[in-house]
């Protein structure tokens, strides 16, 4: 199974929501390496990275969101693959 690296950017009421450590603990369920962090505009940006079936579920479970948020639109860039990331981060 290939590895692979995404960019998110997660649009609709993902501030103020916990979305962030939301999708560090989705991260940490599905071993997935990367980060994410708050943008100016009320949205939340990050890049993924770990197993092409993890990547997809993990996209899937931060389309839905935690319980607060309400997601509208995500969107997904390929990027190259990043070798000795050792975690998933929350930027500020």
């Amino acid at each position: 199974m290939s590895h692979q690296r995404v960019y998110f950017l997660v649009h609709g009421r993902v501030q103020g929501v916990n979305f962030r450590y939301f999708t560090k603990k989705k991260a940490s369920e599905y071993g997935i390496t990367g980060w994410c962090r708050n943008t100016d505009n009320e949205k939340v940006e990050g890049e993924a990275q770990g197993h092409e079936d993890s990547i997809k579920k993990f996209l899937k479970e931060l389309d839905k969101g935690p319980t607060h948020a309400h997601v509208v639109k995500l969107d997904k860039e390929h990027r190259d693959v990043q070798d000795g990331e050792a975690h998933f981060e929350v930027r500020r």
